[in-house]
């Protein structure tokens, strides 16, 4: 579960009743497409041949840059889901972000998803005693990435929502 019961009215639309502007809505799908585009390789080299979870991170792309609508990116999204059902650990992990990343155009708050699910693959894809200090390492690449518009308002959403991300932003 990454999404919170309640939700974070910064991370609505003004026009669905909350605070977030498009071009905020914008930059949080660019920055989510980059932390599922940064872990890509761990689902490519085990699946090469599927390319569900690049399309959900050129879908959330192509959201922004208003070539698809907002339910072609969600079910770009929900496709990179359904290629991590049978896979397990890094490469299940890097398929989860690109979903999360494709379905920011239907719900901002699903950014962080994209960030969480990155960080973990980055964790399963090292030996055991590496994996803190790996997810630590990419959780500083993905903050490093943020635009300044959006830095507060990620930082503050990791911050309340770390505990139903798996604690991954502890960096």
């Amino acid at each position: 579960m990454i999404l919170p019961k309640v939700r974070d009215p910064r991370l609505i639309t003004l026009r669905r009743g909350g605070t977030l502007t498009d071009s905020d809505h914008h930059l949080l799908a660019i920055w989510a497409a980059l932390c599922a585009e940064h872990v890509l390789h761990l689902f490519e080299s085990v699946q090469p041949e599927d390319s569900r979870p690049r399309e959900a991170i050129e879908h959330a792309r192509a959201w922004v840059r208003g070539e698809v609508t907002m339910m072609q990116a969600r079910a770009a999204g929900g496709h990179a889901m359904g290629a991590a059902r049978d896979l397990r650990g890094a490469a299940r992990h890097a398929a989860y972000a690109a979903g999360q990343a494709g379905a920011v155009a239907h719900v901002a708050a699903h950014e962080l998803g994209a960030a969480a699910y990155a960080i973990k693959a980055v964790r399963a894809a090292v030996p055991e005693g590496e994996s803190d200090a790996a997810g630590r390492l990419e959780c500083r690449w993905q903050r490093d990435q943020l635009p300044d518009a959006i830095r507060d308002l990620v930082l503050d959403d990791q911050r309340l929502r770390n505990d139903i991300c798996w604690s991954v932003f502890e960096c």
